[in-house]
């Protein structure tokens, strides 16, 4: 058995943890990782003893690349070929008419989403995203709502795994930081958003209830991780709301994991996810959650007291989570439902449950 892996690479979010979590616990002769593109993604991959290939493209739009592609394949004699994202699904549709691997992808996202505000070319790439999509020998859905997602558009059930992410809640936090180098204070109530800056992460709903929420308790900051296409309109609605002091943009980060550790709750408003790292990662600080009800938040947040999850008028269920969560943490309650969440999350989410399941299907698919 050998697996090509295959992202776009320019990922640099919970996409490309995903992947390298996988491959760096895995780190067989039997896999390896192929970018359409240089960057962080293939800087981290290597660095952490990845077997990584780039296959070079002149534009996102070079098919040429197929052709290195398929070359690789049938010279390394690869067996599997698993994608990841919607440009390696397209060309998982081509290289499964050209050579005799098994494609296998993981559904990492909703694909009705994932060219969001896009206008009239992004419609396009969703009907011909979800077209491409419904042709793999198997998937890997990373939440139960995906896999019934998968289902509803027509997946046999018996070509879908559904896996959870895991992380390796033993990690120690490589860099260490002080509220002090952000200027922020012990008295300041942090919440730390991190997420590229894309449409469907919402971040306008996230600055909305802060907004609101200040008002009761003007000590609130909100510290937004990341980079992305719609920086400018969110720079734009921080002056409009006139919340300069209250929110600061970071952009993007190496030091996500330090950041968790000074933040008093994670904060997640996206409009759809799979299985969220970023609450994975604040649970191994022991950091609480408020997020919306997307993927699988409901198996890492089981009730209310392992942290909190808002739906129906969510601006609103925003405000008043994170106003409750400002109140525990002066009766110093917050910390205890921090504990909790990691204790339970780690118990159920380890990183080698996580790749054991995705390695015995490769096995059975083999069969």
């Amino acid at each position: 058995m050998k697996v090509l892996h295959l992202n776009a690479g320019n990922e640099t979010g919970g996409g490309m943890v995903h992947i390298l979590s996988l491959l760096k616990e895995l780190n067989r002769e039997e896999f390896v990782l192929g970018l359409l593109e240089k960057g962080i993604f293939a800087e981290k991959a290597k660095t952490a003893g990845i077997h990584t290939i780039t296959f070079e493209q002149a534009s996102r739009y070079d098919l040429s690349v197929l052709f290195q592609i398929i070359s690789f394949i049938k010279k390394e004699n690869i067996t599997i070929l698993h994608t990841h994202g919607a440009r390696a699904n397209l060309y998982g549709f081509f290289l499964k008419k050209f050579t005799s691997v098994t494609w296998m992808t993981t559904v990492h996202s909703d694909p009705r989403n994932d060219f969001l505000g896009r206008g009239v070319k992004g419609e396009l790439f969703t009907k011909l995203n979800l077209a491409v999509l419904k042709k793999p020998d198997h998937y890997f859905a990373i939440s139960k709502r995906f896999t019934e997602m998968m289902v509803e558009f027509g997946v046999n059930p018996k070509k879908i795994t559904t896996i959870f992410n895991g992380i390796d809640f033993n990690a120690s936090v490589s860099t260490e930081l002080s509220r002090e180098e952000l200027n922020l204070s012990s008295n300041d109530f942090i919440l730390l958003m991190v997420a590229r800056l894309d449409p469907v992460k919402r971040h306008h709903l996230a600055i909305d209830a802060v907004a609101e929420a200040i008002k009761l308790h003007p000590e609130i900051r909100l510290l937004l991780v990341g980079d992305g296409p719609i920086k400018s309109d969110i720079q734009n609605l921080i002056k409009k709301k006139g919340l300069e002091h209250y929110v600061t943009l970071l952009g993007h980060r190496e030091d996500v994991d330090a950041l968790y550790q000074i933040a008093d709750v994670t904060l997640l408003t996206s409009q759809t996810e799979s299985f969220p790292l970023v609450l994975l990662e604040s649970a191994r600080a022991n950091t609480p959650v408020i997020t919306t009800d997307v993927g699988g938040v409901q198996d890492m947040i089981p009730d209310p007291s392992f942290g909190f999850i808002v739906n129906g008028d969510e601006k609103t269920e925003l405000v008043s989570s994170i106003t409750q969560a400002v109140d525990m943490k002066k009766a110093d309650t917050l910390s205890k439902m921090g504990r909790k969440f990691r204790e339970y999350v780690s118990h159920h989410y380890s990183i080698h449950s996580f790749v054991d399941s995705i390695y015995q299907t490769y096995k059975q698919s083999r069969k």
